[in-house]
Order: C-alpha cells, then sequence, then structure tokens
C-alpha cells in the first residue's frame, strides 16, 4: 500500500488541479476525493487554504469528498474536518498550525477556552464553561450527558454552580439552546388569596387532601411538576398562599377557595379539633393559660427518691394531712375535662375523644389553631437500657483447738476442771454445744476425743468431750447481672421496680392488766426490695438526652425470726442527672469495696507461745471484695419504624431464650414444653 501511496497523491493532485480549471469562479473549487489517502487530501487542502497541518503517527486511512459543483474554498477546511471526524480524527488549532490527533486525544490538547456564547462553528473542538443561575450544575451533568459525544467530556465544578464541556462547536451550540431552556427560575410568583368567611387552617388542610394526598398515595407515582400546587395557610392574615407552575391549576384552586367561602347557615363560632399526639386536657390547660396571661399550673409529679406507702396517694408526702376531697358538679358530663371563659373565649377538653371544643371568633381560633398544630406533634421517646454488674468474692477460714478436762466429777474427791472455750454458745464452734449435742457442730473439719459421759449440774448428761479441734475454709463468689430496660416518652418519667414486696414492722402493741383476753396488734409497712429505677429523660435540640436518674440495688439479709427489730436489709443507690448523646454509652456510678477482718481468740500467755501455743488458740479470718457498676444508654426513637424494629429485636430474642430453656422430648413423657409466644404476623 505504502508503495502507490505516492500515485495515489499524484493522481488526488492531477484530479484536484483539473477540476480547479473547470471551476465556475476564482474562489471556488471542486472536490472529488474518492478512496484517497489522508495525507493526501490534508496535503491538498492545505495548498489550498494555506494552512500548515501536523498529522498524528495515528493518524491513517481513507476519506471520501465529493462535491457534485465547486464550492467556496472558505469550505474546503470545515469539509476536511467532517471527513476526519467521520473517520474519528479532530483538528486541534495552534498558532500557525494545525494538528490530526485521534478524537479520544483531542480533549488533552491545547485549543480554545470560550466563556458565554460560542462562536465557533463546524467540527472544531472547543472547549465551553457555562455558569448556570437557577438550576444545580451537579444535576445538570445527567441531563446533559447523553448529548455529549463519546469521546468527549461533561463536568461540573459546584464552587461555582458552573459546567465544563467539551465538545464540537456545532454540537456545543446546541447544547447552549438546551441550557437556556432549562436555567429558568423554577415556578411562579407566590399569590395571596384572601379568606373572607371561613378558616384559612380548615380550607388548607381541606384543599391538601383533595388535591395533593391522593397523589402521594399512588405507589411510584410522582405528581409531574406542572401538576403541582403548594398551600400554605397564613392564621395571622387568615389568608392562602398558593404557588404553582400551571397557571391553569393555580385558577382552578383559586375558584375552589372562592365556593367554598361562603358564610355557613350555622350559628355561633364553636370548632372542634382531635388531637392526634398531644393530650386534649394538657392543651387546653396550656392555651386558657396563654389567653389569661397567667403561668400553667405545674403538674403534681412524685419525687424519684420518694417511697410511697401502700395505701397512700401519689404525690403525698408521708404524714401530710389529708385534702379534701373536690365535689364533682354533678351538670359536667363525666370524662369532659374541665372548661372556663377567658377573654370571651371557652376551651373545652373532651377526654374521651381526646379533642378540643373551641367557642371564639374567627380570628381568635385561627391563632389557636396555629399553636394547637404546633403542639400536636410526634413527640420522641427514649429508650433507656441499664447495666447494673455487681461481682463479690468472699474468702473466709478459721482454725482452732478446743479442750476441756471433766474427769471426776461424779465423784465427791476435789477434783481440777478446766479448758478452752471459744466461739459464742449457738454459733457451732463452742466446744460445750458439740458436748451437749454432737449434731450442732459446724461446717467443716471436726475432730475430737470422747470418752464416756459426765453430768454437769445445770446442764445435764453432756458426752466428756476432751478435745475439739475444727477447721474451716469457706469461698462464695457472686456474679448478679441485672439489665432493666425502659420505654418513656420525651420529658415523662417512667418506672421499674423488680424485686420482692417484704414487710416491716412499724409499731406493736398489746393490752395487759386484769382483762382475761389481750387484743394485741401490729402494724406491717410493706416496702419494695429488689431492683428499682426511675428515670426521666429530656431530648435536646442538639439530639442529647439529659436525664434525671434514681436507680436501687437492694436485698434481704436476715429474715430470722431471732432479730427482733425485723428483717436486714443491704441497699446501694444512686441518684444523678446526666448529659449523654444519642446511643453513647457512660457509667453512672460504681462500688469498689476490699475489706479483711482477722479476728483470733487466745489465752493469755499460754497462746502466745510458738508451736505449742497453738492448742491455746482459736483464729479467724475473712476478706469481701465487691465490684458494684452501673451502666446507661439511651437510645432516641423518632419515629414509627424505629420504634417497631426495637420492638421487633426484643420478640425474636424472647422467642429463641424460651426455644433454648424447653426440655427435651422424651417417650412416655407428658408434653412439658415451655410456652412460648406466637411469631410476629408477617407484614
Amino acid at each position: 500500500m505504502h508503495r502507490f501511496r505516492p500515485f495515489v497523491f499524484a493522481l488526488a493532485s492531477l484530479t484536484l488541479t483539473l477540476l480547479s480549471g473547470f471551476a465556475t469562479g476564482e474562489d471556488s473549487v471542486k472536490l472529488d476525493f474518492v478512496n484517497a489517502d489522508i495525507e493526501a487530501v490534508v496535503k491538498a487542502v492545505g495548498e489550498m487554504t494555506g494552512r500548515t497541518f501536523i498529522l498524528d503517527s495515528k493518524v491513517r486511512g481513507t476519506v471520501n469528498v465529493v462535491s457534485g459543483k465547486p464550492v467556496p474554498k472558505s469550505l474546503v477546511y470545515p469539509m476536511l474536518q467532517s471527513a476526519l471526524r467521520a473517520q474519528g480524527f479532530v483538528t486541534v488549532d495552534g498558532p500557525g498550525y494545525v494538528k490530526i490527533v485521534p478524537e479520544a486525544e483531542g480533549k488533552t490538547n491545547p485549543m480554545p477556552v470560550i466563556q458565554g456564547t460560542v462562536n465557533a462553528r463546524g467540527d472544531q473542538l472547543v472547549t465551553q464553561v457555562y455558569t448556570l443561575k437557577n438550576e444545580s450544575a451537579a444535576q445538570m451533568v445527567n441531563v446533559l450527558r447523553p448529548l455529549i459525544t463519546a469521546n468527549n467530556t461533561i463536568a461540573a465544578y459546584p464552587a461555582t454552580n458552573s459546567l465544563i464541556i467539551t465538545d464540537y462547536a456545532d454540537n456545543l451550540r446546541r447544547i447552549e439552546r438546551v441550557i437556556e431552556s432549562i436555567d429558568r427560575a423554577a415556578g411562579a410568583e407566590p399569590v395571596i388569596v384572601p379568606v373572607l368567611n371561613a378558616s384559612a387552617m380548615d380550607l388548607a388542610q381541606t384543599l391538601n387532601r383533595i388535591l395533593v394526598e391522593p397523589a402521594s398515595n399512588v405507589p411510584g407515582a410522582a405528581t409531574e411538576p406542572t401538576q403541582r400546587v403548594t398551600i400554605v395557610p397564613d392564621p395571622r392574615s387568615n389568608t392562602i398562599l398558593l404557588r404553582s407552575e400551571n397557571p391553569l391549576r393555580l385558577a382552578r384552586v383559586r375558584a375552589l377557595i372562592e365556593q367554598l367561602d361562603t358564610p355557613t347557615s350555622k350559628t355561633g363560632n364553636v370548632h372542634i379539633m382531635y388531637l392526634k399526639n398531644a393530650d386534649a386536657t394538657k392543651v387546653a390547660q396550656t392555651l386558657r393559660s396563654v389567653m389569661n396571661g397567667e403561668a400553667a399550673a405545674p403538674a403534681v409529679v412524685t419525687p424519684l427518691t420518694s417511697t410511697t406507702p401502700l395505701g397512700a396517694s401519689a404525690g403525698m408526702a408521708p404524714g401530710a394531712p389529708a385534702q379534701p376531697a373536690i365535689v364533682a358538679n354533678p351538670f359536667q358530663p363525666t370524662g369532659s375535662g374541665s372548661s372556663s371563659m377567658v377573654n370571651g373565649v371557652t376551651i373545652q377538653a373532651d377526654t374521651t375523644n381526646n379533642a378540643l371544643i373551641i367557642n371564639a371568633p374567627e380570628a381568635i381560633y385561627n391563632n389557636l389553631r396555629a399553636v394547637v398544630e404546633l403542639l400536636d406533634v410526634r413527640r420522641a421517646q427514649v429508650f433507656v437500657e441499664v447495666l447494673v454488674c455487681e461481682i463479690t468474692a468472699e474468702k473466709a477460714a478459721e482454725f482452732g483447738i478446743q479442750w476441756q478436762a471433766l474427769n471426776g466429777l461424779s465423784s465427791n474427791n476435789t477434783q481440777v476442771i478446766g479448758g478452752t472455750n471459744f466461739n459464742a454458745r449457738g454459733s457451732g464452734g463452742n466446744i460445750i454445744d458439740t458436748a451437749v449435742n454432737i449434731g450442732s457442730a459446724g461446717q467443716g473439719l471436726n475432730l475430737g476425743i470422747v470418752r464416756g459421759q459426765v453430768f454437769i449440774p445445770g446442764i445435764g448428761t453432756i458426752a466428756n468431750l476432751g478435745l475439739l479441734a475444727r477447721a474451716l475454709e469457706s469461698d462464695v463468689n457472686a456474679n448478679i447481672l441485672s439489665t432493666p430496660n425502659l420505654l418513656t416518652l420525651d420529658n415523662e418519667q417512667a418506672q421499674v421496680v423488680i424485686g420482692q414486696n417484704v414487710p416491716f414492722i412499724t409499731g406493736q402493741y398489746a393490752q395487759t392488766g386484769t382483762q382475761t383476753t389481750p387484743t394485741p396488734f401490729q402494724t406491717i409497712e410493706r416496702r419494695d426490695v429488689g431492683l428499682t429505677l426511675r428515670v426521666k429523660p429530656q431530648i435536646t435540640e442538639g439530639g442529647t438526652v439529659r436525664m434525671s436518674i434514681f436507680q436501687e440495688v437492694s436485698s434481704v439479709q436476715d429474715l430470722t425470726i431471732n432479730n427482733a427489730s425485723g428483717p436486714i436489709t443491704n441497699k446501694r443507690s444512686l441518684e444523678t442527672n446526666v448529659l449523654v448523646d444519642d446511643g453513647q454509652i457512660i457509667v453512672l456510678g460504681g462500688l469498689l469495696q476490699d475489706a479483711l477482718s482477722n479476728g483470733e481468740d487466745k489465752v493469755p500467755v499460754l497462746g502466745d507461745v510458738p508451736g505449742f501455743g497453738s492448742l491455746f488458740r482459736y483464729g479467724t479470718r475473712k476478706r469481701t471484695k465487691t465490684n458494684l457498676m452501673i451502666f446507661l444508654r439511651p437510645t432516641v426513637i423518632r419515629d414509627a419504624a424505629s420504634a417497631q424494629g426495637l420492638s421487633n429485636d426484643r420478640y425474636d430474642y424472647v422467642i429463641g431464650a424460651q426455644k433454648k430453656s424447653s426440655p427435651d422430648e422424651r417417650l412416655y413423657w407428658p408434653d412439658t414444653s415451655t410456652p412460648e409466644l406466637p411469631q410476629r404476623p408477617a407484614k
């Protein structure tokens, strides 16, 4: 092929020269290149236009340029650009020369950068910068990318909201027109429609239910921008603000408002508002306080640390005088909140339907309705997880030798008796108790020497126990883990009690004297013993949670009847106010206790003799370590989906725990499977 290239070039030049002679004018030429080599065509065009071309080494192939009639010389170079583009090549203008490179490499070569209107034409490669005024440049990239040539680029610069496009001049002129059509101010100006007779809040709610909600309820269907209408009420001026890109739809909504804004035939200004989230009684009390210009009466809340005795009223301090009962009005309907006339406005709370009954003029009603709309919102909830970890290790040891010489007690001769006596009577470690009843010996190793029986006045016949050696070592470990959980509304107190209700004697009386039938009696107070948690969370605007916490861990230590004062309880309590981030774990408090007790009973002088003194000593040693830590993690739940996910997680956990605790099935055994929760219904 390379051998025929000079021949093809000569033939093309000869053809161009011959055809030039037949041109109709000096500035016109007739082109006829059929399967001509690119190098030959570029050289011929360079001679006609006076341009200098530099060909890249990758530029190879043939082109076809045929003109049925002579064309001006000014169009020869644009025709060459079009022919090269058809073969995948592009021209890049340089200082005094034109470079021909593959199309994929054209955007990396120096080329003109234009900002504003594109003046270049044809298949010239140009970089254009568009600065958008209304639309987002990042979103515009997805719209314009299909219009860009495959080997060229488009990019967005968010800092100045600009588009940078590298493409052919003719295509950029088309893209420029597309951008001018899209980059316009969205929507029309808002229109204010006054409402003379009805309530703007009620009309806006009705119109939104008719025009907006049906389209939003269709799954996967989005309202077209031209059909979208924005309806916003202004309760202060009792007007409705409308905005739409479709003038016809805007006029239709305005006509609906005029048709609905007609005087009503009903007399009076009684309005009913059904609340979705808030408590009607509290909202009514707040509105009356606002209308009257007074602070709302604080609600009676039981303090976190108060202990309400059984039978006492909540919120009443122990020992406080009883308050007189409030006689209900027999003419007031049962289940309705209180009401009063404030500045000519009556606000009544219907607790049965959780609704407000407002008797007020339209202007005042619109203002009250706007306040209620802001108050009647879904309140966030807080899920509080508390971890109480108590680890106790107790080690104790005791060792001692006791002896006694009681021989000859039955004779009348003078005898010498004696011995050692350690530990208290009844403790199981006293030699006298063991001699009286060997079964009363305490736990551990007990070794003794017995020879018959002896009689002791005042005690009776006992075993003649001459020696008792005791050794005991105990090791007690306890790991108690409690995980109480609470779910409560924002700024509402919650409480959980897990334990026992133990009776405590508070007083007793026994009638004595000459009466034959005494009438003793006792007064008993029951108290909760176990784990008690009271939490009152408050969510701040920054997303953190402020909590007032009262935590108590108590247990009964002694319930024996020997304790005349009543049961003995152990108590560990904590009361604090903390600020925690959502989902973070903090430690509230801890108790690290390490106690060592070392006791020794001995005979003076003899007990201090090395080696031999161990026969006259009795020692005990005890060490107790207690680690108590309390951790807390609050989680803010703002929507129903989060609450449902949390409930499903706990539900599945309980079902799994029940299945693990179910006993294995055995042949000929009755069915003793553990009752299980039913499976959650599928959505």
